[in-house]
């Protein structure tokens, strides 16, 4: 069976204030011109499939249209990630095409799509982003006993049911779809950070005695651990400049009749390179820099004073620049406060601006109340998203 492995789509997000969402379809067609060329049977989308869980309704149109052409060539199943509403992500998945798939329901996860090809039946398993707060209750073994506060212990408990009903069906391969943060990968910059109880990953092991592990959350393309069994297939696009140096892909997979698998890894299309440039304004206006003209730029000008109409002149010769700040060169000099990115500690993060407000470092009873009221927000957030 060939597997087309792709995810964290974020359908509707922006870049620094640019609309990314042609450059979205364009990758789109792509990715339905690529299913067709390479006679792809599954197409899993795993998780993070718009950027928010309210998305913009040009998003859900180019959702609509994409599945309705992917079907034509595969069946389809995807599973919803952190940034996605569950409920509104998996509307109406009981009247799709049989050959669209939304596994968004923790209630299901042990009920798979079957897959048929010349060798038998591959079960495919979604699991959803899992919130800890949200599902220790639904998932535990016991009522009223509660899972550990953790998403190694949510995504255990699901992975257990996955493998249980996988008993009942010898001889079948399987695949599992999960939006997890799985240990010993490298994230990137622009994902969000979901940590609860202070820790955000799973182990590997969790995924034991499945033949193909489709994950999404993290950005970058990558295996988890050796061979090709448990893969991230990263995101399309780069969204953030953190992500510049990322050869963005899509993973293409072979699962033979004995389980085992082949991959490759298929280049997505750039729509537009992202660039870092450091110089100060003589050089920009120089042309020394004259090869980024075309690209999302970061600019930082160098000069010791302020130059005059400073963006205006910048934009002039970066007409696509996304960022145009003053750094003199002497800044190294100078005290620098921490960088803050999407995967810094929030808690860290909170205690920094106390020490700072109050010249006070927080101790551990601070940073606990800090951690409650942190967490407390998030799931918040994730119930807002899924009413």
């Amino acid at each position: 069976m060939r597997i087309l492995h792709t995810g964290d789509w974020h359908l509707g997000r922006t870049l620094l204030g640019a609309d990314l969402l042609e450059h979205q379809a364009a990758f789109l067609d792509w990715l339905v011109d690529q299913a067709r060329a390479r006679a792809v049977d599954l197409v899993v989308v795993a998780g993070d499939v718009y950027d928010r869980a309210i998305p913009p309704v040009d998003a859900v149109r180019m959702l609509s249209r994409v599945l309705e052409r992917l079907a034509e060539t595969a069946t389809v199943v995807i599973t919803p990630g952190n940034h996605d509403s569950a409920a509104r992500l998996g509307f109406g998945a009981g009247v799709m095409d049989p050959r669209v798939r939304i596994l968004a329901e923790p209630a299901g996860i042990a009920t798979p799509v079957l897959v048929d090809d010349a060798d038998g039946p591959v079960a495919v398993y979604g699991i959803p982003y899992l919130h800890p707060d949200l599902t220790r209750y639904a998932l535990a073994a016991v009522p009223d006993e509660p899972l550990a506060r953790s998403h190694q212990a949510v995504v255990g408990a699901a992975m257990d049911r996955v493998r249980a009903d996988l008993a009942q069906r010898p001889g079948t391969r399987s695949v599992v779809v999960a939006h997890a943060f799985v240990g010993g990968t490298e994230p990137s910059d622009s994902e969000q950070d979901i940590r609860v109880g202070g820790v955000d990953r799973v182990a590997r092991a969790v995924f034991d005695g499945i033949d193909y592990v489709a994950l999404g959350h993290l950005h970058g393309p990558q295996r988890v651990g050796d061979g090709d069994r448990v893969r991230y297939a990263g995101s399309p696009l780069a969204f953030s400049f953190g992500e510049r140096h990322q050869q963005k892909s899509v993973t293409v997979v072979d699962l033979d009749d004995s389980g085992q698998v082949t991959a490759e890894l298929v280049p997505a299309p750039v729509p537009r390179r992202l660039v870092d440039v450091r110089a100060t304004i003589d050089e920009i206006e120089s042309g020394a820099h004259r090869s980024a003209a075309d690209a999302w730029v970061r600019v930082a000008v160098t000069d010791t004073v302020h130059p005059e109409r400073m963006y205006a002149r910048v934009k002039d010769h970066f007409p696509h620049a996304l960022a145009i700040t003053h750094e003199p060169a002497d800044r190294a000099e100078r005290a620098a406060a921490r960088a803050v990115t999407a995967t810094s500690d929030p808690v860290e993060v909170a205690a920094d601006f106390v020490s700072f407000a109050t010249g006070t470092v927080p101790d551990d009873d601070d940073r606990a109340i800090l951690a409650e009221a942190y967490e407390a927000a998030a799931l918040a957030l994730q119930r807002e998203g899924d009413r």
